[in-house]
């Protein structure tokens, strides 16, 4: 080939060029791109992404606040708040070296928890396998129980993944005493009935939380310093009830139900110049922590067989969210009207008349009595709670009349006592009042009030005529720093003259000495009252009657109002008088000397020849022993299964030779039965006689006196000495 005509061929630059370009525009591009997400990322969605970070590297826990505690009016505690746990999970964190050794771990993890805090196994293992962040295991765990688990995590070498965080548990130290009133919380330490519901806000307080930063493994950066805020704790909230009040009325209340075998009762005990509820006990109650297991047999006969719905009517306080016909209780109201518009006087001879019913608009109505009362002034309508005097003197007073007065006594109104639920009464409207309407209301049948509104009603008239809000709460303590807040007491109006009142409690007091109140009486007290009975409504025959009884004592001055209702009793004499009457005189017998509140009578003989002799009945049957005390002027006590004609006493105590006053009480044993029960001796300090009498009485034990006048300097034996039911007193008084 001849080399001189062979072509070579030269590389092209133009392509490298090109290729050149395009890259460079490329990588232009892409940067360009890249700066405007890097703008768009910085300026734009800066602000989220850095928010994002910050909780993917940072771990928040809360710190529970103490939820503040529910205090009597002494400051005893009726509600507290105990340290307690919260055991979580995080199951991503619970992890093995392998797939198979993981699963063996948690598997593991479960049966431990199941077996400490006795929950299902399948159950928490599902959680433990779960891909949620966080699962919780168990809640308000005891202090027992975390120290088992940390036992357990200690010797399986187990520490992450495993949260145990402090909390708080809702304790009731004194169990059902007044459930009514101080409510429970759930399981989130939320309020969810009475104070602990009305008053959730004050109680609840603010958490804290603990911020902590976190490395790529979600584990704690230990030298980091975090943000720590305190948490602050709940306030304290202070009732007007006092605890030892409420148990006296809680004792007669639950015995009177079950005597009767009532469906169900209550009783309010009210201070009616400051309108303070220091007793407020519903029966049947519940235990506050154990809310949801029944505690009375009238719930748990019937618990299985109601519906969510029907079994919260166990929770709900009849005496402020549950109406009632107030019955001949009523009576009074509508005598104050008479008396202030001067319609009447209260002793006005032969001015009312009673055949035995009352013709109203071609209807008979009957009075309850079976026997006409004959004529009568407005004094003996009260003491004879007689229907048709009532009738009668209501078409004196009028329709207008009536209803102006009954908004005045609030009886149109909820009384905003700041418990949850309260509802309003239910009247008949004005304009729908005709003859039959006004008959029936003249004695308190076929309206509707709540309890809470009927004393509140009555305790203006123990009050000179002024009507009091009344008042549960009367003190909130903020818990950080002890400030105290005050509610105070709230005068509301002048409803009635003080001159009225003075009559209205005049004519009470003679219902209790020689009308249907008398077994409202107490010893050594004046009691003015008023008795009830209601018949049931029309639209619910099964609601039963409600034997009530409304009281004020001392009748001159009165300190206390009381309030008792029984509702259904199934008993032959279901009347107010009869059923609620002996209740009402057993807790003033008590809460009166409690109060330090003086007799009106001082009865007791201190003299040689006034005490008796305690006569010995030992070696005698039961029956016999109790001839001879009852002869002798004592009161006996004793518990028997036997037969007490044929069992012998063993024992007595005082033994026989001890002198005594009147009516004093000898505690009888028998080999049957030699257990002996043991009282305190309460601190009679400043008493007089008659009210250390008292106070010794409601706590078994007999008293000897030593002195003529004055009041208590010196006691053997001391106060709050342990003493066997029986034991004699000696008392030393002194000007």
């Amino acid at each position: 080939m001849n080399k001189k005509n062979k072509k070579v061929k030269k590389p092209s630059n133009t392509v490298t060029t090109k290729r050149l370009r395009y890259t460079m525009i490329f990588m232009f591009f892409l940067l360009f791109c890249l700066m405007i997400r890097l703008g768009f990322l910085q300026f734009v969605q800066g602000a989220e992404l850095k928010e994002k970070a910050f909780k993917q590297q940072t771990v928040s826990k809360l710190i529970s606040a103490k939820r503040g505690n529910i205090l009597d009016t002494n400051g005893k505690s009726l509600a507290i708040s105990a340290k307690v746990d919260t055991v979580s999970i995080n199951p991503t964190k619970i992890k093995d070296k392998t797939v198979e050794l993981t699963r063996a771990k948690k598997e593991k993890i479960a049966k431990a928890f199941s077996e400490i805090f006795e929950l299902d196994y399948e159950e928490t293992l599902a959680k433990l396998n779960s891909d949620s962040s966080v699962q919780t295991i168990a809640k308000k765990v005891e202090q027992d129980k975390i120290d088992a688990l940390k036992k357990w995590m200690k010797d399986n070498e187990i520490s992450t993944g495993i949260n145990i965080d402090e909390d708080t548990k809702r304790y009731y130290p004194y169990n059902n005493l007044a459930a009514y009133v101080i409510g429970f919380c759930n399981s989130d330490n939320q309020g969810i009935y009475g104070i602990e519901r009305s008053y959730n806000s004050y109680l609840t307080g603010t958490p804290g939380k603990i911020v902590t930063s976190t490395d790529v493994n979600k584990d704690e950066i230990s030298d980091e310093e975090g943000q720590h805020i305190e948490a602050e704790n709940g306030n304290n909230v202070v009732l007007t009830i006092d605890a030892n009040i409420q148990s006296i009325a809680e004792k007669y209340l639950k015995e009177a139900v079950e005597k009767n075998n009532a469906r169900n009762g209550n009783v309010i005990i009210m201070k009616p110049s400051t309108g303070d509820i220091l007793a407020m006990a519903q029966y049947p109650d519940y235990d506050l922590n154990t809310p949801f297991t029944p505690t009375a047999s009238y719930w748990i006969n019937r618990w299985d067989s109601l519906s969510s719905s029907d079994k919260t009517e166990m929770y709900r306080n009849i005496m402020v969210s549950s109406r009632y016909e107030p019955g001949s209780t009523f009576k009074l109201i509508n005598a104050s009207v008479a008396l202030e518009e001067n319609i009447t006087k209260t002793d006005v001879a032969n001015e009312f008349s009673c055949l035995g019913f009352e013709m109203v608009a071609d209807k008979k109505i009957r009075c309850w009595s079976n026997t006409a009362h004959g004529t009568q002034t407005l004094r003996q309508v009260l003491e004879n709670s007689c229907n048709p005097g009532m009738m009668q003197l209501a078409r004196k007073i009028g329709t207008r009349n009536l209803y102006k007065y009954y908004q005045a006594y609030g009886l149109f109104s909820k009384t905003g006592i700041g418990l949850p639920e309260e509802i309003n009464s239910d009247f008949h409207q004005e304009d729908k009042v005709g003859p039959t309407e006004l008959a029936t209301m003249a004695f308190g049948q076929r309206i509707k009030v709540t309890p809470i509104q009927l004393i509140t009603a009555i305790s203006s008239i123990a009050n000179d005529g002024i009507l009091m809000k009344p008042r549960i709460v009367k003190e909130i303590i903020n818990t950080d720093t002890n400030a105290v807040t005050n509610i105070d007491a709230e005068e509301v109006r002048q409803v009635i003259s003080s001159e009225t009142a003075e009559k209205m409690l005049d004519m009470m007091e003679s219902v209790v000495t020689d009308g249907t109140g008398n077994p409202g009486a107490v010893t050594g007290y004046s009691v003015g009252g008023k008795t009830g009975t209601s018949e049931p409504p029309v639209e619910d025959e099964d609601f039963g009657y409600v034997a009530s009884f409304i009281a004020v004592s001392p009748a001159e001055n009165p300190e206390l109002v009381v309030l008792v209702a029984l509702y259904d009793p199934q008993v032959k004499n279901y009347h107010g008088g009869t059923v609620a009457g002996p209740v009402v005189s057993n807790i003033l017998s008590e809460v009166l000397p409690y109060l330090g509140i003086s007799p009106d009578e001082v009865e007791i003989g201190t003299s040689s020849d006034t005490l008796k002799t305690v006569p010995n009945v030992k070696n005698k049957t039961v029956t016999e022993a109790g001839k001879i005390l009852d002869a002798a002027g004592f009161r006996y006590n004793f518990t028997l299964n036997g037969n007490k004609n044929e069992i012998l006493v063993t024992d007595q105590v005082p033994k026989a030779g001890t002198k005594l006053v009147d009516d004093s009480l000898v505690m009888l044993y028998t080999a049957e039965n030699n257990v002996r029960t043991s009282t305190t001796v309460p601190n009679l300090e400043g008493m007089t006689a008659a009210q250390a009498e008292n106070s010794l009485k409601s706590k078994n034990l007999n008293i000897t006196i030593e002195g003529n006048s004055g009041t208590v300097t010196k006691q053997e034996p001391a106060s709050d000495t342990s003493v066997e039911q029986g034991t004699v007193v000696k008392i030393t008084l002194s000007n």
